[in-house]
């Protein structure tokens, strides 16, 4: 994906920008993510599901304030509180992990999230809703890069290099599912204003 480190350095400058106006506490969680680049927001769903130990979906106040501060997320207590009670709808004192990440993505239009699907199911050629190395097979073609072409790396270590683009730097699996394929890509079409230019990158990035 080239020109995604560039629009990475204007998006992490834009964040940083904004954060000192804002005073949103949704919005200056999302710029704190937005500042560390496209897999900011992905990075602390990681930290969030690692914390979720009974794997049910939902974090209390203690979990979630434990996970902001192991992300590094610079944040006042009664902003945490502030945030957690604007995702704590119901009053349970619990909130709902993919309510919180939904919310936290940057606004997307129906053309970007559908160019972005389109995407991802044309690498997921197995359809099981996770892209593997297996799936990148003659889809991505991992003979033109560079370090393959100098002997550096293997095939095997192009696709494995490439997956773990998408995923989460503290957990790369080998693998990606479509919450983290949409997660990366929220990250990159923040940086990119307009639907035109993005639905375009991604055209031609994926052969689309």
């Amino acid at each position: 994906m080239a020109g995604t480190a560039r629009h990475d350095r204007e998006m992490a400058i834009n964040a940083k920008r904004q954060l000192s106006a804002t005073s949103d506490p949704v919005e200056r969680l999302r710029l704190q993510c937005l500042a560390r680049g496209s897999s900011g927001i992905k990075g602390l769903s990681r930290t969030f599901r690692i914390m979720d130990d009974d794997n049910n979906r939902t974090l209390d106040l203690k979990e979630f304030m434990k996970g902001l501060n192991d992300y590094g997320v610079l944040i006042e207590k009664d902003e945490a509180l502030k945030l957690f009670q604007h995702f704590d709808r119901d009053g349970s004192g619990q909130i709902d992990f993919d309510e919180f990440l939904i919310t936290l993505r940057p606004p997307m239009s129906n053309a970007r999230k559908e160019v972005i699907m389109q995407a991802f199911r044309k690498l997921d050629k197995t359809g099981d809703g996770v892209i593997t190395i297996e799936d990148l097979r003659g889809v991505y073609n991992a003979k033109n890069h560079p370090k393959y072409l100098n002997g550096e790396w293997t095939e095997e270590q192009v696709f494995r290099k490439f997956l773990d683009s998408f995923d989460s730097p503290d957990d790369k699996d080998g693998q990606v599912t479509k919450e983290e394929f949409l997660n990366y890509y929220c990250g990159v079409s923040a940086s990119i204003e307009s639907d035109v230019y993005f639905i375009l990158m991604m055209r031609s990035a994926w052969k689309l």
